[in-house]
């Protein structure tokens, strides 16, 4: 009988090595860039990334090689997960960062990467192996057989080989067909939950997928037909190693994990931490840039090194009336705006408010990002 594990997905012999740092949160994502060859109409990437030339280390804007370093000691990484668009559309930024990783945390830094067969050549492979790659995950076309010979290609060098592919409940037939190719090319096979995305690559919704029900992305019969799947192959001993990868797991426990790793690193001295790793703070907002309808996009718009001269004044009143010593004051230079404890906001409101400030109890994630759970205007 097919038993769910410890992480809300299923498997079939242990979990290949990248997972297993992946479910802890150990895992820095590299998105190295939108751009790819392929065109898949479940594609998940979001729009502001979808064809876009730009790189993102978990939610940081990579603008330099140091971000990545940055954000990997933030979240104390264990490894990272190399994604895309496809990585190979600009080799040399990936090939870079897969050797600053490991010249930077060593050989123990654990690193996969996800790619389409489109743009393998065996160059490109010796490459990848030769920077320090320790796992090559490869997303083949159900719709196309063209390059699935190029799979052989990948055993000519020591490290894992997976291949990783949506479980889509139509495509059983040709899920099927490459489970047969595949048993003797590679180490495991990865079959994931699929999910609708909310972004215009995505045709699922237009082809008549649905999901399970208003409160989730999942597709409705992807996973009882992965389940299915892993049933049938148990009876038959099938002899690679298979996870089914929830949606679930990448929500309530990779995620969740990520984000309490980040919080230990984040958090300032003054932060509350909730038990899945939230931030609760004091944050003291000019009154045009106080959080509402279109924030995030006006923080995208405007001058930061603004608004931070005009807080500087106000941030040395408040530091010196409240009489707080440096590690419990914080000049945000991500948003601009004041953070200080949830209490001294509480007891002084009146005095920030004379200011000219607008005084709030932030909830948010330690992520680069600070996405915002709920704010209390008070």
């Amino acid at each position: 009988m097919l038993a769910q594990n410890q992480y809300y997905s299923y498997n079939l012999g242990e979990l290949p090595e990248g997972c297993q740092a992946c479910v802890k949160g150990e895992k820095l994502v590299l998105f190295t860039t939108g751009l790819c060859p392929r065109r898949c109409y479940f594609c998940p990437v979001s729009d502001e990334k979808f064809n876009h030339d730009i790189t993102f280390a978990n939610e940081r804007r990579v603008e330099s090689p140091q971000d990545i370093i940055t954000e990997a000691q933030l979240m104390d990484a264990k490894g990272a997960g190399i994604t895309g668009g496809d990585p190979l559309m600009k080799l040399d930024r990936t090939l870079t960062a897969i050797k600053d990783l490991k010249h930077k945390f060593g050989a123990s830094f654990h690193i996969h990467l996800y790619t389409s067969l489109n743009m393998i050549t065996e160059k490109n492979l010796q490459q990848l192996f030769n920077a320090g790659l320790d796992e090559i995950r490869f997303h083949l076309d159900l719709e196309s057989k063209q390059f699935w010979p190029k799979l052989t290609l990948a055993r000519k060098f020591s490290w894992k080989i997976g291949v990783e592919i949506p479980m889509i409940p139509t495509k059983e037939a040709e899920i099927k067909e490459l489970m047969g190719f595949i048993q003797d090319k590679v180490d495991f096979l990865n079959l994931n939950e699929l999910e609708v995305a909310d972004n215009s690559q995505s045709k699922l919704g237009e082809m008549g997928f649905r999901t399970k029900h208003s409160l989730s992305y999942a597709v409705k019969e992807s996973l009882e037909t992965g389940k299915r799947f892993l049933q049938n192959l148990q009876e038959q001993r099938y002899t690679l190693p298979v996870h089914l990868c929830t949606a679930k797991l990448k929500d309530a426990v990779q995620l969740s994990n990520r984000i309490k790793r980040e919080s230990t690193r984040v958090k300032k001295r003054f932060d509350l931490v909730t038990s899945e790793g939230v931030l609760i703070r004091g944050a003291l907002y000019l009154p045009e840039l106080a959080p509402g309808f279109g924030y995030r996009k006006k923080l995208e718009s405007i001058s930061k090194p603004v608004y931070l001269n005009k807080l500087e004044p106000v941030f040395i009143a408040v530091k010196a009336s409240l009489k707080l010593k440096d590690d419990e004051i914080f000049l945000d230079p991500a948003k601009p705006r004041i953070l200080i404890s949830r209490n001294h906001l509480k007891k002084h409101k009146a005095f920030l408010k004379k200011l000219g400030l607008r005084p709030a109890i932030v909830m948010e994630y330690p992520t680069a990002d600070q996405f915002e759970v709920e704010i209390e205007f008070i």
